[in-house]
């Protein structure tokens, strides 16, 4: 009787790919670098919406004082105008006057706060532009090194890695800014 000889190939001992343990390896972290990476993104594109939200807020606070110094100066103009030399109507215009001058200072000082609320909205929003794009190439980077398990090209993790290292470092460029 002949001897059948079974082969099991369950992958352990010689016939082991070790280059399959360093990929899968790497494939881990890049998820944990995605994982930091997204969250960081995540949180941005939050800041950018309440600075947003702040800067909305000033420029209306600005409008409305705006809108206060026009009606003060409209109305120190109709008093003026309809009292013609009455000290009355002298004493009211100078009233809307300081009113308007009042609602002037206050307009600039609320409009200086809005341009810095705008520059931090503008800045949030392209450290998110950045944490977006390393996010893109760290999920690429990860897609592609997977790849190596249905492929066993070395390649895919060479491609996978580098394009992880291009994502880390366009992510960590937002830390720069």
């Amino acid at each position: 009787m002949a001897e059948i000889e079974i082969h099991h190939g369950h992958g352990h001992g010689h016939d082991e790919d070790p280059l399959a343990k360093r990929v899968g390896l790497m494939v881990g972290l890049i998820g944990v670098v995605l994982a930091v990476v997204t969250i960081a993104a995540h949180r941005e594109h939050t800041a950018a919406v309440i600075e947003r939200t702040a800067e909305n807020d000033q420029w209306a606070y600005y409008q409305a004082k705006k809108i206060r110094e026009h009606t003060s100066e409209t109305a120190r103009r109709l008093a003026l105008a309809l009292g013609a030399a009455s000290p009355t109507a002298e004493e009211a215009g100078k009233q809307f006057e300081e009113q308007a001058a009042k609602y002037k200072g206050d307009a600039e000082k609320i409009q200086e706060e809005a341009k810095h609320a705008h520059a931090a909205t503008e800045l949030a929003e392209q450290r998110a532009l950045r944490f977006d794009l390393g996010e893109g190439f760290i999920e690429l980077g990860l897609v592609l090194s997977s790849l190596y398990f249905l492929g066993r090209q070395r390649l895919f993790p060479a491609a996978g890695g580098a394009s992880a290292v291009i994502g880390i470092a366009v992510a960590l460029s937002a830390l720069l800014l």
